[in-house]
């Protein structure tokens, strides 16, 4: 799996050393439908992981509709370096690796901010 930078600005490693929390990883997958059965089970068995894991709060995968190759996975953690410390362990980079050529991972860490009248912070 290739991991690209949505804001080309700000790679994931740059994300990481901002510490910051409570925050929410928002990770969008191009998977070609001829992969899309073999990404579950490996998402599956990262996502486990991963919530397991100290300081993760919550994760959901969704679906793009009619036909969408995309998915995209929004998951809130305590801070930015719970998420780091998850994702830098050997067991889920080992994990990672076994995501087949043909995907492209997006993955943006954002935090909640308030606008007035509409939501908070």
């Amino acid at each position: 799996m290739k991991i690209e930078a949505l804001d080309p600005a700000t790679p994931l490693i740059k994300q990481f050393q901002e510490k910051s929390g409570p925050i929410t990883l928002v990770n969008v997958f191009d998977v070609p439908a001829e992969l899309y059965d073999e990404f579950l089970k490996i998402w599956q068995e990262d996502a486990a992981y991963m919530k397991g894991s100290p300081g993760c709060i919550q994760t959901q995968l969704h679906k793009g509709i009619a036909g969408s190759r995309l998915l995209v996975n929004v998951a809130v953690w305590e801070s930015t370096e719970a998420l780091f410390a998850a994702f830098s362990k050997p067991e889920f980079q080992q994990s990672a690796a076994k995501y087949p050529d043909g995907i492209t991972a997006y993955p943006h860490i954002y935090e909640k901010i308030a606008v007035e009248g509409i939501c908070v912070a």
